[in-house]
């Protein structure tokens, strides 16, 4: 459902997981800080172990009119979750908030008027403290990074969960129905159109963040395969550069064939070479695996995410 058919000023996208203790809180919160707003929360529950599908669907009885509610069948990962937000949404602007508190929800509309005012396609949200562990922002840090050279992303922005999208925006990014979005790359890939707002940002409430090292790799991979060829044209870079040393090396043996006859071959040297250039060998066959499997998972129609239950809400709002 995109558009703005329900007249609806401002949308919010909750991923939920592992948020049963903070996300009702944070609902009610929002509902009272933006009280002024014409307002709608869409939250996502990513297969949560905990008792998120109850709160989430005592929320949505409880504000009928203001909150939808979806449940997706497994846990997809929270950038599919948050393209399952943004499928159901009708704001003119759309601002995507994680369900901890860390993002604090006077500053929403702050980031909203920052794009109405500046007429941005994107605002990201930047801070001047992160009360994130020392590993999660080493990550953080690195993310970027990554993106910067990957995406052509300007290295002043930083790439924060908190933003809000107006309209042209979200239905640019729901445009791409592949299974395995990263959002910040469809922004990049849409528009350059960006501002950048400094937040406050809180400690979390409750518990820890659900990215674990295993979920930061698979982020990052996803980034890689999926909206950059930059590690295709590394491999071939590698790939000539290990030709020409190659070259290099064979040279240097024939020289020294024949300047001193006598000086025996050295085994211990060409199994290294042969190892190291099996390795290299198979390590850019690895790669191209990874994008021919994506391409495969893609064209075999597996799904960005699958909703097990709707509630939406009510039609008297609008």
């Amino acid at each position: 459902m995109t558009g703005s058919e329900g007249g609806r000023r401002l949308s919010i996208v909750i991923p939920v997981y592992n948020g049963a203790a903070t996300i009702g809180s944070l609902v009610e919160t929002l509902l009272a800080v933006l009280a002024g707003e014409s307002l709608e929360i869409v939250l996502v529950n990513d297969c949560s172990p905990d008792e998120s599908d109850r709160v989430c669907r005592e929320l949505h009885d409880r504000f009928p009119e203001s909150v939808s509610y979806l449940r997706l069948s497994r846990n997809f990962g929270e950038h599919n979750a948050v393209m399952a937000g943004l499928n159901h949404t009708t704001g003119d602007h759309v601002v995507i908030l994680d369900d901890d508190f860390q993002n604090p929800p006077e500053e929403v509309l702050r980031l909203v008027e920052e794009a109405r005012q500046g007429d941005y396609d994107v605002v990201y949200s930047r801070y001047d403290a992160k009360r994130h562990s020392l590993v999660r922002n080493l990550g953080s840090r690195f993310h970027n990074w990554l993106a910067s050279q990957l995406l052509d992303k300007p290295r002043d922005l930083y790439l924060s969960s908190f933003k809000c999208l107006n309209r042209f925006a979200v239905d640019e990014i729901t445009g791409y129905s592949g299974p395995f979005p990263y959002v910040d790359g469809l922004v990049l890939r849409s528009t350059r159109n960006i501002g950048v707002l400094t937040v406050r940002h809180d400690a979390r409430r409750q518990g820890r963040s659900g990215y674990t090292p295993r979920k930061l790799i698979r982020l990052w991979l996803n980034m890689l395969l999926n909206f950059s060829v930059m590690p295709l044209r590394l491999s071939s870079f590698v790939g000539l550069v290990m030709v020409v040393l190659g070259m290099i090396l064979a040279i240097a043996v024939i020289l020294e064939k024949w300047l001193h006859p006598e000086t025996p071959l050295g085994w211990s040297s060409l199994i290294v070479t042969v190892v190291t250039f099996s390795g290299m060998q198979l390590v850019v066959l690895g790669l191209v695996g990874e994008y021919v499997g994506h391409l495969f998972l893609g064209a075999n129609g597996t799904p960005q995410f699958v909703i097990r239950e709707a509630h939406l809400r009510t039609a008297s709002a609008d």
